[in-house]
């Protein structure tokens, strides 16, 4: 709760130390305008008059996690696709999950997967986590609410998911609002239900001297955990079974297993700007908003005057109703002219920045059976926690983490004279890290753990050049080492660029990136104890990842191309190895491993468009290549494709009316192991299973009416026909044909 009075405090404080008028000066700031140029919102902003209807017009945006840098962002309100934003396997169907909507989830393009996380348990459920970086802020005329709910299937197997967001402004400046989430999908196969709960709350000011985001998040998650099929023979070949069994009663590996995670974050990003005021010629575009401002401000003046006429408010006789008539008329005639004629603006130009961000997570995760079948683990290391004595084979692991940050920069900043063509950035960073995690003890001569603490410190020194300004060329440059604590000798280092020009009557963008990590592997990688899995690899080496990316888009033909190739010393991953006798397991690891060769990935990728009369044709192809796929298993090819008619009926209902499918080629897919919560390598070449070589197919009618988006869909539409191995994950199928619908709607009030 002391994250939630934080972020309540500083939202209360900013509406009373701000409250005051900034009509003199832009919305976001100089950068911002030249950056998200929004001529309706504009003038709509400018458009004070009553008698009119409300007005409607919203900006967003995110931060950098670092410094808290404005990024534009567009809102999420686009009709295409929205069908596919329900899955957390992706809109173009790139992650594998096991099986159930809101599970563990994994990328199949490499080069999309993030770093691990401190806390790795929650970083599987990326489809509900958020992270402060991907937070939308927003500046909005009017309170904008968007209520999101989709459903499918019934009270025993079906799935919920209610979305609500709410934004507001108090003045220009001022921005305030609330997210609000929740998923429960019940599972079509037996123990697999998911619960998720997130609430956000969010708050920004955007002033001239002073800059302020803050955020507070809190999330519920509870999973029940199956691992898997006994015997993938009842998906594959149905046939030699003499029972027909429904998806439900399919026996499953575990009963009575759960994942339980519940976590806490603030963040805050502030900065306070020096600089000076200058005059700048409006441009083309607010004269004409400020133009029509005045107009509607003129013709108010005529309607209240003709109001209070009609009333029999005015006892002015004929002749002095003429009169004042002419004097108003006159008078915002002059009014008119005067301001018109003032074409100039003052505009505050920030030249230095002084800035600081703070993050605070608290993470508290539970990984608890009633029983567990005979057999199934290869080790036992303690029988209980505490007085939490669980009988027999119970399980109730548990692990808790507390980080802390706080970050010190200052910013030389682009733009403020002809001369400033890139901005410059120095900054230190101190992280405080708490773990508890079990420790054993003798109590009456059995082993027993209590949980016990374990902290570490970080500290961080880097520096950035930038240039976001212009059209034409744009480059960003960020290293960062470690120079003391637990991290020492870390590295990190990223250059993005990107080159914008005409061709052939359209732009063609051209952008690189690159990037070069030694990163120091994760505590949880390092050290992780539990009643079944135990380590303590302190002797791990760091881990090098070198990484260069090009990227070709042609906006006429709609082509993009992507091209990566990355090394990797030192690869640390996961891996799970267990006996498969019949339909039991037994004799069940999992461990943190590294490669200390190289490991070389390569990706290819094209997205191509096509499109002819109302026929649509969209496709994305990925190729992927690893040195190694013992150590690094990815499918060859990864395709997803999308064919549909668009039209409109009545010209306002748009209709998007046709078919996806995503498909890749075979390989030996990562386990999910559900005691770590982690996706893992298939260690025991007896028990590896390839898969692939099956398209997921989706049938679908998306819709667009005004301010509502809405979609029916037929999933997983072939899942009766020919080939049915329908697994993304070993031993964890996928739900079979399902009808969906969903509805997102925007309210303005």
């Amino acid at each position: 709760m002391k994250f939630l009075y934080l972020s309540v405090f500083f939202c209360f404080s900013m509406i009373h130390v701000f409250a005051q008028d900034f009509n003199d000066v832009d919305d976001f700031g100089n950068n911002m305008n030249e950056q998200t140029e929004n001529k309706n919102f504009n003038k709509l902003r400018n458009d004070s008059t009553p008698h009119k209807e409300i007005p409607r017009g919203i900006r967003a945006w995110t931060i950098d996690r670092k410094f808290g840098d404005i990024r534009p962002a567009d809102v999420d309100t686009l009709p295409h696709l929205y069908m596919n934003t329900i899955f957390n396997t992706g809109i173009h169907g790139e992650y594998n999950t096991t099986g159930n909507n809101y599970t563990a989830r994994q990328n199949r393009l490499f080069v999309d997967r993030p770093l691990s996380e401190q806390f790795i348990f929650t970083q599987p459920y990326s489809f509900i986590h958020q992270a402060p970086d991907e937070i939308h802020f927003t500046n909005t005329l009017s309170p904008h609410t968007n209520v999101s709910y989709d459903n499918c299937g019934d009270k025993l197997n079906g799935e919920d998911h209610l979305g609500v967001w709410f934004a507001v402004n108090a003045g220009k400046r001022l921005g305030l609002g609330f997210d609000i989430d929740y998923s429960y999908a019940r599972g079509y196969y037996s123990n697999q239900s998911t619960s998720h709960f997130r609430g956000t709350l969010m708050t920004s000011y955007i002033g001239d001297r002073y800059q302020l985001h803050a955020i507070y998040s809190n999330y519920h998650q509870k999973v029940t955990e199956n691992g898997g099929i006994t015997n993938d023979e009842y998906i594959v070949h149905p046939e030699i079974f003499t029972d027909k069994f429904a998806t439900n009663e399919i026996p499953t590996v575990l009963t009575s297993n759960w994942n339980r995670n519940n976590s806490s974050h603030f963040f805050l990003s502030h900065r306070y700007n020096v600089g000076f005021y200058r005059l700048e010629r409006l441009s083309d575009e607010e004269i004409k908003a400020k133009q029509f401002a005045l107009e509607s401000k003129k013709e108010n003046l005529f309607r209240k005057l003709q109001s209070e006429i009609e009333e029999g408010e005015e006892k002015e006789t004929d002749s002095q109703l003429l009169s004042s008539t002419s004097s108003t008329d006159e008078t915002a005639l002059n009014i008119s002219d005067s301001l018109l004629a003032d074409t100039m603006k003052r505009v505050y130009v920030p030249v230095t920045s002084f800035i600081h961000t703070m993050e605070l997570n608290s993470y508290d995760r539970i990984y608890q059976a009633y029983s567990s079948p005979e057999d199934y683990y290869q080790n036992t290391y303690f029988s209980a926690i505490d007085n939490n004595a669980f009988p027999g084979d119970s399980i109730y692991d548990q692990t808790k983490m507390f980080s802390i940050k706080n970050s010190f920069g200052i910013a030389l900043l682009e733009g403020f004279n002809k001369y400033a063509k890139a901005g410059i950035k120095v900054f230190a960073s101190h992280e405080l890290r708490r773990f508890k995690l079990p420790e054993i003890t003798q109590i009456y001569g059995h082993p027993t753990a209590t949980l016990a603490n374990c902290s570490e410190n970080s500290v961080s020194i880097g520096g950035q050049i930038n240039k976001t300004q212009g059209k034409t060329l744009h480059y960003n440059l960020l290293a960062e080492t470690w120079v003391a604590g637990e991290d020492f000798g870390q590295l990190k280092v990223n250059f993005d660029t990107d080159i914008n020009f005409r061709l052939f009557g359209d732009t063609v963008t051209l952008k690189a990136k690159a990037h070069f990590y030694r990163l120091h592997p994760t505590f949880y990688q390092r050290h992780y104890h539990s009643k079944h899995f135990w380590w303590d690899n302190s002797n791990l080496s760091k881990e090098t990842r070198t990484r260069v990316e090009g990227l070709f888009y042609y906006r006429k033909t709609k082509t993009k191309l992507r091209i990566a190739i990355e090394e990797i010393q030192n690869y640390t991953y996961f891996s799970t190895c267990y006996n498969t006798q019949s339909d039991k397991r037994t004799n069940l690891s999992a461990s943190i491993n590294q490669y200390g060769d190289n490991l070389n990935i390569m990706t290819a990728q094209i997205m191509q468009d096509f499109k002819l009369g109302p026929l649509h044709w969209d496709n994305v192809l990925t190729y992927q290549n690893s040195s190694n796929k013992n150590i690094l298993p990815l499918p060859a090819l990864n395709i997803f494709t999308n064919l549909y008619l668009k039209f409109k009926i009545v010209n306002e209902l748009a209709v998007e009316l046709g078919a996806d499918a995503y498909y890749f080629t075979e390989y030996e897919a990562s386990d999910f192991c559900p005691q770590l919560n982690q996706f893992a390598v298939q260690e025991n070449p007896a028990s590896r299973v390839k898969l692939g070589g099956y398209p997921f197919v989706d049938v679908y009618a998306n819709m667009h009416l005004k301010h509502a988006r809405f979609f029916v869909m037929y999933s997983h539409a072939n899942a009766g026909q020919g080939n049915k191995n329908y697994f993304l994950v070993p031993h964890y199928p996928q739900n079979g044909s399902i009808m969906r619908m969903g509805v997102s709607w925007n309210f303005f009030n």
